[in-house]
């Protein structure tokens, strides 16, 4: 398909637009195991598709290296930190591992975050003693180190958005926060409780579907400069790659997320919000550079 046509697909208009640079997906994994044979290829339908740019957060220390090099690789940036699902099997000492890592590459532009980090009360292990409080601990102590090496937060949110927003609230020092809250699906109070702290709310395959009705309205109420784009590759996939239980135990594998998917959801969210396109994508460009601001120094054309 040539270009073009591409653009035309992805709604965009005939004004000159450039539409190989307005995309940034701001939360994806590539350095997943499910990308392991084929990253570069991954990466490169993504450039193909309209998605100027990748945030590569990491999950536990033992990737940190893995993850920068991967960033550098492909010319996106990356964020270090460690996810709430990983403290099980997380050092305390992984703490100070961090912590050397943001000082060792405090002048590398591509590091735009501390992430992805936050709590998740969705895994039933976590919701208890000792994982419960684990959690929190690496939490606020990962806040701390946003603090300290002056970064942005990439925060993971599911179903513990309140105790999120006190960790925030707790170490703030009295100043904004920068960062993204991932893959938000809060209330709209919620919401509004980031927005005041100075982050801004990620959204991505879960607003596809037509049943999220609770998202979707968010998606379309929220002021369009709190918003970011994001897929969370190759997790949260969109309604068109979905497979049901049933069709998965008919044979029918379940299909792989990808950043290349980006525009097509940014497009769902552009009808959504009676808008073109191009428009959201600027938008969601702009807001992203806001909530990470070393992503201005990545590209021009981003």
């Amino acid at each position: 398909m040539g270009e073009s046509s591409r653009c035309a697909e992805l709604g965009y208009d005939d004004k000159g637009l450039d539409c190989m640079s307005f995309w940034i997906d701001t939360h994806c994994h590539l350095d997943a195991s499910e990308f392991a044979s084929d990253v570069q290829a991954v990466r490169a339908r993504a450039r193909a598709a309209g998605v100027a740019h990748c945030v590569l957060p990491a999950v536990c220390a033992a990737g940190f290296a893995a993850v920068r090099q991967l960033a550098h690789e492909t010319g996106d940036s990356y964020a270090l930190g460690i996810h709430p699902m990983y403290v099980a099997q997380s050092l305390d000492s992984d703490l100070a591992t961090l912590d050397e890592a943001l000082s060792q590459y405090r002048s590398d532009p591509q590091l735009v975050a501390v992430g992805e980090i936050g709590l998740d009360f969705f895994v039933p292990e976590l919701c208890v003693s000792p994982l419960r409080e684990r959690q929190q601990y690496f939490y606020t102590e990962q806040l701390k180190l946003a603090r300290k090496h002056d970064l942005p937060v990439l925060l993971h949110v599911r179903r513990s958005v309140d105790l999120v927003l006190k960790g925030l609230r707790d170490t703030a020092g009295g100043t904004a926060w920068s960062g993204i809250a991932h893959a938000f699906n809060g209330s709209e109070q919620q919401a509004q409780a980031f927005m005041a702290l100075g982050l801004k709310l990620g959204f991505g395959g879960a607003l596809t579907y037509e049943r999220a009705l609770q998202l979707r309205r968010l998606a379309v109420n929220l002021p369009l400069d709190s918003l970011v784009l994001e897929t969370d590759a190759p997790d949260m996939p969109p309604h068109w790659l979905y497979r049901s239980a049933a069709e998965r135990a008919d044979g029918l594998a379940q299909a792989r997320n990808e950043p290349c998917e980006l525009p097509r959801i940014g497009a769902e969210l552009a009808r959504l919000r009676g808008i073109d396109a191009p428009e959201l994508a600027r938008a969601t460009s702009a807001n992203a550079q806001t909530a990470l601001p070393r992503l201005a120094l990545q590209r021009r054309d981003i």
